[in-house]
């Protein structure tokens, strides 16, 4: 059965047909709650609370991008929580530029394969990543995750968010610039080949 034969089941109240999306989609939408929440514990709340409110409101469906459709249901779950507990926040990192809107995909985040040997460095880099993602604000952290780790075009991002594709673009080239100022700090993690760019702009 295809995920739009899936889809309509669901939508007739069908709950294992609902099931086998969630098993399609979960490693995704609980990835995303990992790296907007920054808490493991906190993201398995947001990707049951998610999947929960998206069998409840399947029939709102209309079409489209049905991951952007999930996304942003588990998107408003974190910032749900993220609002929750925002007494303790830190203060969200201010962008320095409001005119940088490089296409260009971060370099860290493209997946270069690995060795085996490689292993403990890239725990190490993502745990590098994922603390620069903590420092942003939840609105450029999410179109952080959305088109640089997840994969969404500019397109899907704004329907996932509910935010023109300028926002989108906006957002997007001062998180980059903010997560490229915070990762100086691990620059022995980084690849080569972005030390190589970072030493090129001096």
């Amino acid at each position: 059965m295809d995920e739009t034969a899936l889809i309509t089941a669901a939508k007739q109240g069908d709950l294992d047909s609902f099931n086998r999306l969630v098993l399609v989609y979960q490693d995704m939408v609980y990835g995303h709650a990992c790296r907007m929440m920054g808490d493991a514990h906190e993201a398995d709340d947001a990707t049951q609370e998610a999947f929960i409110s998206a069998f409840r409101h399947i029939h709102q469906y209309r079409g489209g991008s049905f991951r952007g459709w999930l996304l942003r249901i588990v998107t408003n779950a974190c910032y749900d929580e993220l609002r929750r507990k925002k007494r303790r926040s830190t203060l969200p990192l201010e962008p320095v530029t409001d005119d940088d809107e490089s296409n260009d995909e971060m370099p860290w985040m493209v997946d270069q394969g690995e060795r085996p040997e490689d292993a403990v460095q890239r725990k190490e880099l993502g745990n590098a990543i994922q603390h620069c993602l903590d420092k942003l604000s939840p609105d450029f952290r999410v179109v952080v995750i959305l088109v640089d780790i997840q994969g969404l075009d500019y397109q899907e991002a704004s329907f996932t968010i509910n935010k023109p594709i300028g926002t989108i673009k906006s957002r997007l080239a001062r998180a980059r610039l903010s997560m490229r100022n915070c990762l100086q700090s691990f620059r022995e993690l980084l690849p080569s080949s972005f030390r190589l760019i970072e030493e090129g702009t001096k």
